[in-house]
């Protein structure tokens, strides 16, 4: 692999890990234009691990106030003193009359301590769902012809429309935002978000997508139901990393030191752009718009490949 097909690969996985559009799909599809196909499985995941950086510094701060609950919780019991409810995630005092540890507008992930426990929780039991699916999927996916990827499009594109459709009515007949997420993400909500981003390790479904739609239908609001989705996926990409670290070697001596550093640098750099940008279009309520790229791209692939 060249350095120049490297930074391609990783330009595509900057872009298409966040943007619901399947990265593990694109990748397939680049490698198979390029006739890259004896590309390690390990190499892929070195690539989500630059994006997963992008994750962790773009949601830096409700990643460090989760720790910090999570500490709390553990250290103390749930019992929080007033100075540390006041100060611990932010330097300007509270409102009179309002929580200190809530804003006008609750940070539903970890706007509170009891917010940010539900939040830890919902991680843990979705990753556990997520991972019993991709220890199967695992063993099939390396023998699924590309076709296969190119209809998992179309079924994204099917996903992105229908819990859209369904979060915009849900929001309708209760009120903009106003949902069961209101009380935090439960364990049920969790276990179903888990089980669709299991179904995002498959060929050319997108996992972000599929755990956003995933939220959606479980009923999380649209910003909440993005922001979980990239930190849940947090666990899931460091435990692809380690069943796969064993094949480290082997991605340098097949691939090479600089081509592996130069495509995660730029799957760094996509990827927290391409994060940016989805984080708005989540909020206005726009992801069925990536179907009108997803049906055509995968109607093509089907007939092309």
């Amino acid at each position: 692999m060249s350095i120049f097909q490297a930074i391609i690969l990783g330009v595509v996985q900057g872009i298409a890990e966040f943007l619901p559009i399947s990265s593990s799909g694109h990748l397939a599809v680049a490698q198979q234009l390029f006739g890259l196909e004896e590309v390690p499985l390990l190499f892929d995941v070195m690539l989500h691990l630059a994006t997963l950086a992008a994750v962790v510094l773009y949601f830096r701060k409700k990643i460090a106030r989760l720790f910090v609950i999570l500490f709390r919780w553990i250290f103390t019991r749930g019992e929080v003193s007033p100075s540390l409810q006041t100060h611990a995630f932010s330097a300007t005092p509270s409102p009179k009359g309002q929580s200190p540890l809530k804003s006008p507008e609750t940070d539903l992930l970890c706007g509170t301590d009891e917010l940010g426990r539900k939040t830890i929780l919902a991680v843990i039991f979705a990753t556990l769902v997520t991972g019993a699916i991709g220890v199967f999927t695992s063993k099939v996916i390396p023998d699924m012809p590309i076709k296969v990827t190119c209809a998992g499009f179309i079924v994204t594109a099917g996903l992105l429309v229908f819990s859209s459709i369904w979060a915009k009515r849900q929001e309708t007949e209760n009120g903009k935002l106003k949902t069961e997420n209101e009380q935090g993400i439960s364990i049920r909500q969790s276990l179903f978000i888990g089980f669709m981003q299991g179904i995002g390790t498959l060929p050319g479904i997108s996992r972000s997508g599929s755990t956003i739609a995933g939220a959606q239908l479980a009923g999380v609001n649209r910003a909440a139901a993005g922001e979980f989705s990239f930190i849940v996926s947090i666990p899931a990409i460091l435990g692809a990393f380690v069943l796969e670290a064993k094949d480290l070697g082997e991605v340098g001596s097949q691939i090479g030191l600089l081509p592996v550093l130069c495509g995660c640098l730029a799957a760094f750099a996509w990827g927290y752009l391409s994060l940016s940008l989805l984080m708005k279009l989540i909020r206005r309520g726009k992801l069925e718009w990536f179907a009108c790229y997803l049906v055509p791209l995968g109607i093509l692939g089907l007939i092309f490949f």
